[in-house]
């Protein structure tokens, strides 16, 4: 089990989440209504968090390639593109209450997609991966 703890404007709560559950259905499980307007698909970045202790080392290059191409960079990660495999405390950047959207967006597939491969960004910048 990982701890999660995510951090909002109103509060600050901790939950254990099931190892490998991806970042953004535990989010939402803890009643946090952080975006996914594309379904989890690491294409709209609506799903951005702040990772404030523990960030992930290796990325998806579907996340990197969208993150890159946006100048997001180094500033967020995209809870679609990570699972709770360890502990970490993060800040949702864009919620159904603060963007004033009707829903979260599309449903969200309970593993990563497209391709649940994560990479050191380090091979991510360098283009080092396979193809």
């Amino acid at each position: 089990m990982a701890k999660l703890t995510i951090v909002t404007d109103a509060d600050e709560k901790s939950t254990d989440v099931p190892d490998d559950t991806r970042l953004v259905l535990a989010i939402e499980q803890q009643g946090v209504n952080i975006g996914h307007r594309c379904g989890g698909y690491a294409r709209c970045t609506t799903c951005q968090v702040e990772v404030l202790d523990g960030e992930p080392a290796g990325m998806t290059k579907a996340e990197y390639e969208i993150l890159k191409s946006r100048d997001l960079l180094g500033q967020v990660r995209l809870s679609c593109q990570l699972v709770a495999d360890h502990d970490m405390r993060v800040r949702p950047k864009m919620t159904v209450e603060s963007q004033g959207w009707p829903d979260a967006g599309k449903d969200v597939e309970p593993t990563v997609t497209p391709e649940a491969r994560w990479y050191p960004k380090s091979d991510l910048e360098t283009g080092s991966t396979l193809a």
